[in-house]
């Protein structure tokens, strides 16, 4: 079936909608004030310190078959519309890979974010880090904080 400008354009739209969709539905909070469904009545050992101190940090962005896989439908659907033949053919596959390489670089750098790692001395004065996502919580040395942690999870809140 050979496609038409115009449906090469719907198609591209298209897998651009489901991209953007995928992307959307990575996204997961990483800061202290975000608890996955799993972690809804389930108990936490809370301890209480002072923050010691505070450094900025990135958080690499997800990394799922989804950017990869929307980039390779949209360069493979972009490359099918060059040359004829043998050449149509070569073109939807080199289409298809940079695509894949591209939509696999935007999903890291659309999910990338910035973080703080926050180091508290506990009640108990043992030293503590934990990196989350910096949802503008404005740590500072000398706050009192809350560390909250099940086990696989540790947060720090006020």
């Amino acid at each position: 079936m050979v496609m038409g400008t115009r449906q090469r354009a719907v198609a591209a739209a298209f897998a651009m909608a489901v991209l953007g969709l995928g992307l959307g539905g990575c996204a997961t909070g990483l800061g202290g004030e975000t608890y996955s469904r799993g972690e809804a009545r389930r108990a936490m050992t809370v301890q209480y310190g002072v923050v010691e101190s505070v450094r900025y940090v990135k958080l690499e962005g997800t990394k799922t078959p989804i950017g990869a896989l929307g980039g390779a439908a949209i360069g493979g659907i972009a490359g099918s519309g060059i040359g004829e033949g043998r050449g149509a053919a070569i073109a939807t596959v080199i289409g298809a890979v940079a695509g894949g390489l591209a939509g696999s670089a935007i999903e890291e750098g659309a999910t990338r974010s910035q973080g703080v790692e926050v180091t508290v001395r506990l009640d108990n004065n043992q030293l503590m880090a934990v990196v989350q996502d910096d949802k503008g919580e404005d740590f500072r040395a000398g706050d009192s904080v809350r560390i909250v942690r099940d086990g696989s999870t540790t947060r720090v809140t006020r």
